[in-house]
């Protein structure tokens, strides 16, 4: 079950980057734990590539490329993600999946809505049904966006309802960064309500993760002195992966079932007026593990 995911704005365009390269990373890594039969670690691997990344089969040096979209209206961010993920060697992202200007919303939701979005909507819809064609089982789509700047907040929940009119009946999980309470930027209530009263009538599900939680991780659990934008995108990526990781979710005793969004969303959202998530993280007896809270 492929997932597609579309980065939108500086912050989840940041975030994709990052999430990707955590993926490849625990590819990569050598098994800790010697018990784990060596078919069972290939199928994993089997399972993270085609989920998340893809190869055209034309040549065997190829690095997998991610199953994304990137939007931003600013080429910055766009530029350096893309280049980051071509020096890590692991993977890189698709080419001409990018959509940028050169000038950005200001912070303005309502520029976002109303000016960038329809103005990126033909073009956006039709790379991400490119992306779809690639997948032999499409299993949803999963947005990443914040909600306190004008192109993450406006243009995201423009393009997101696109989305939806494109692609009824697929899922759409969409995870969004709350800012600071002490502030960002001086309109971020206003693009946050408004934002998020657009994707509740639109997405299957929210996954809020706030900066201020986010923070105290990395300054409490973490211990990290200097936190930058990179150490709190991490954090969001552990705890974003801990739920869509492929793997085996075990409800109680004889019951299992896939994580794919799907299966997720049948037994997280019974009741589509319930939607907004936050994951939490717990440890009983020196085992750690997390779980998602309405």
């Amino acid at each position: 079950m492929s997932i597609i995911t579309l980065q939108l704005g500086q912050c989840g365009n940041q975030i994709g980057g990052q999430m990707f390269q955590s993926l490849m990373d625990d590819v990569h890594m050598k098994p800790i734990n010697t018990m784990v039969p060596p078919n069972r670690n290939e199928e994993y691997i089997n399972d993270v590539l085609s989920t998340f990344f893809y190869q055209d089969g034309r040549s065997e040096n190829q690095l997998p490329r991610a199953r994304a979209v990137m939007v931003d209206m600013e080429p910055k961010v766009i530029a350096q993600t893309c280049m980051d993920a071509k020096k890590s060697g692991k993977w890189q992202y698709p080419e001409k999946q990018q959509l940028s200007q050169q000038r950005g919303s200001g912070n303005n939701w309502a520029h976002g809505f109303c000016i960038h979005g329809p103005k990126a909507k033909d073009q956006v819809i039709e790379m991400v049904q490119k992306e779809a064609e690639k997948c032999d089982n499409l299993g949803g789509f999963l947005s990443l966006m914040s909600l306190a700047g004008g192109t993450g907040s406006g243009v995201g929940a423009y393009i997101t309802e696109c989305l939806r009119d494109e692609f009824p009946h697929a899922f759409i999980l969409n995870q969004v960064v709350w800012p600071y309470n002490t502030g960002e930027v001086i309109v971020q209530n206003y693009n946050a309500i408004l934002t998020l009263s657009h994707l509740y009538r639109t997405v299957d599900a929210v996954i809020v993760m706030q900066n201020d939680h986010l923070h105290k991780i990395c300054s409490q659990l973490l211990n990290i002195k200097k936190i930058s934008f990179k150490d709190i995108n991490k954090v969001i990526c552990h705890k974003l992966l801990s739920i869509l990781s492929p793997g085996t979710l075990h409800k109680y005793p004889g019951f299992t079932c896939s994580n794919t969004i799907g299966e997720i969303m049948e037994h997280m959202v019974p009741v589509s007026d319930y939607k907004l998530f936050y994951l939490h993280f717990r440890g009983d007896n020196g085992a750690h593990g997390s779980y998602i809270r309405l």
